[in-house]
C-alpha cells in the first residue's frame, strides 16, 4: 500500500459502540469513516476522531447497504471494514465481499454468526457441542426428539447471545412453535437443555493462536436472567486454576475448528451438571458486550477493542502485532434491571469498586482486586444485597430494551 496514504477505516456501528477503536486507529493516523444505524447518529460519538460519517436507516438491507458503501468507496479509498456490534459481522463480510478488501468473508462469518453453522463445523473437528438438529427435514426432527431427552432450547441461528431463545419441555410444544414460526423455522435450531454452569473465553487471536486469554464464570446463566429476570454477574476465574485450564484447551480448539485467523473473539461454553463435561454454546467474533470488556480492562490493563483495532492496523501495514504488557488480576461485574430510574448506590463502598453503571432502570457496580477469592466474596454479598435494594420484578414501564 502506498505509505503516504492514510489508512481508512470504515466502522459499521448498528450499536453505539466501539469507542476506544475508533480513538486508537485516530491515534494511529488512520481516516475513520462511520456508518451508523439512524437511530444512534445523536450519541456521543468521539466526532473529532472522525474522518467523515454517514447514517443509514438500517444497516443490514440489501441492497441499500451495497450501494451505499459502493458509493463511499468512490471519494474513500477504504482499506479495511470493521464491524462494531454482533449484527454488523455479516454485513461486513458481505461487504469485504464484494469490495474485494482483506479479512472475514460470508462463509468465515457464518461461523461465527450462524448458531447451526458453528455448530456442525466444531462438532466436525471434534468439539464437544450439545445435541441439535436444523430444522428441515420432519423425519429427522422427529427422530431427534425421540432420542433427545426433553427440555430443548428452540434458537434463532442470528441474533446475538440469548435473544429469542425459547425453552420447551415436550415434543407438542416444538410443534406448535415451528407452526407460528411459518417459513422462518429454518432460521432457528433445536438444541437439548444442558443445566449446567455456563462460562465465558475473551481472547485475542493473531497468526490463528490465541495470544490473549481470560476465562470467567457467570453467576446465573444468561439464557435464565434473559428469559426470567435476575441478576446479571460474572466474574474472572483463578489463572492457575482447574477450570481455567480446561477452558483454554476447549477455546483453542474451538477457533482452530473455526478458523479464525485474527481478531476479537467472545466464546461460551456450558459444563454439564450431568456429566462434568464442558461443551461449546456459542462464539462471537467481536468484543463481548454487557460491559465484560471494562471487566477485562479492569484485571488486566487490556482494552479489547483498542486491542481490535491494533491487530488491523499491524495487519494492513504487514506488521507482527504484539500484546502490550498486562497484569493478572481479577475483577467481578453484577448488573441487574432496577426498580428505581436512578438506583442509590451509596451504600456500597469498598475499595475494590472501580465502575459504578450510569444507566437509568439499571444497577451494576465492577470491581477489581488482585485476588479471585475477595472478587468471589463481594460477587456473593451483592448478589443477595442487589435482591433487597434493586431488583426489577417486572420490567418498569420506562424501561426500554436492554442488552444485558
Amino acid at each position: 500500500m502506498n505509505n503516504d496514504k492514510p489508512i481508512t477505516i470504515l466502522c459499521l456501528a448498528s450499536e453505539f459502540k466501539g469507542l476506544p477503536f475508533i480513538h486508537e486507529c485516530h491515534r494511529q493516523g488512520c481516516h475513520v469513516l462511520l456508518l451508523m444505524a439512524e437511530a444512534h447518529r445523536h450519541d456521543d460519538w468521539p466526532w473529532e476522531k472522525i474522518h467523515a460519517h454517514f447514517y443509514m436507516p438500517e444497516l443490514s438491507k440489501q441492497p441499500d447497504i451495497f450501494h451505499a458503501v459502493s458509493y463511499l468507496a468512490r471519494a474513500h479509498q477504504i482499506d479495511r471494514i470493521v464491524a462494531l456490534d454482533d449484527y454488523d459481522v455479516a454485513t461486513a463480510a458481505s461487504l469485504r465481499e464484494h469490495l474485494r478488501l482483506p479479512g472475514m468473508g460470508d462463509s468465515g462469518a457464518r461461523y461465527f454468526r450462524d448458531k447451526l453453522a458453528m455448530r456442525v463445523q466444531a462438532q466436525a473437528e471434534g468439539v464437544r457441542v450439545p445435541a441439535f438438529t436444523g430444522l428441515f427435514n420432519y423425519d429427522r426432527l422427529r427422530q431427534f426428539m425421540d432420542q433427545t431427552p426433553p427440555p430443548w432450547v428452540l434458537k434463532p441461528r442470528f441474533e446475538a447471545g440469548a435473544v429469542g431463545i425459547r425453552k420447551l419441555q415436550h415434543q407438542e410444544a416444538v410443534w406448535r412453535a415451528l407452526d407460528s414460526l411459518g417459513d422462518q423455522q429454518s432460521f432457528y435450531l433445536l438444541e437439548q437443555f444442558l443445566p449446567g454452569d455456563v462460562y465465558h473465553v475473551d481472547s485475542i487471536v493473531w497468526a490463528g493462536q490465541p495470544c490473549f486469554i481470560t476465562a470467567s464464570r457467570y453467576g446465573a446463566p444468561p439464557l435464565s436472567v434473559t428469559t426470567g429476570g435476575g441478576i446479571f454477574n460474572t466474574r474472572i476465574l483463578d489463572n492457575e486454576g482447574a477450570e481455567t485450564a480446561v477452558l483454554r484447551r476447549e477455546n483453542e480448539a474451538v477457533l482452530r475448528a473455526l478458523r479464525l485467523n485474527q481478531g476479537v473473539a467472545h466464546t461460551e461454553f456450558i459444563r454439564s451438571h450431568a456429566d462434568g463435561h464442558y461443551y461449546f454454546l456459542e462464539t462471537a467474533a467481536r468484543v463481548g458486550g454487557a460491559n465484560i470488556d471494562k471487566m477485562v480492562e479492569a484485571a488486566t490493563d487490556i482494552v479489547l477493542w483498542q486491542e481490535a483495532a491494533r491487530l488491523v492496523l499491524a495487519d494492513v501495514r504487514g506488521q507482527a502485532y504484539q500484546l502490550p504488557p498486562h497484569r493478572q488480576d481479577y475483577a467481578g461485574l453484577i448488573i441487574c434491571l432496577a426498580r428505581q430510574e436512578q438506583p442509590d448506590l451509596s451504600a456500597y463502598q469498598d475499595e475494590e469498586i472501580v465502575w459504578r453503571l450510569p444507566k437509568p432502570y439499571h444497577a451494576g457496580l465492577l470491581v477489581a482486586s488482585p485476588s479471585a477469592a475477595r472478587i468471589e466474596a463481594l460477587l456473593t454479598s451483592y448478589n443477595e444485597r442487589f435482591v433487597d435494594d434493586f431488583l426489577a420484578v417486572g420490567q418498569p414501564k420506562e424501561q426500554v430494551r436492554t442488552n444485558i
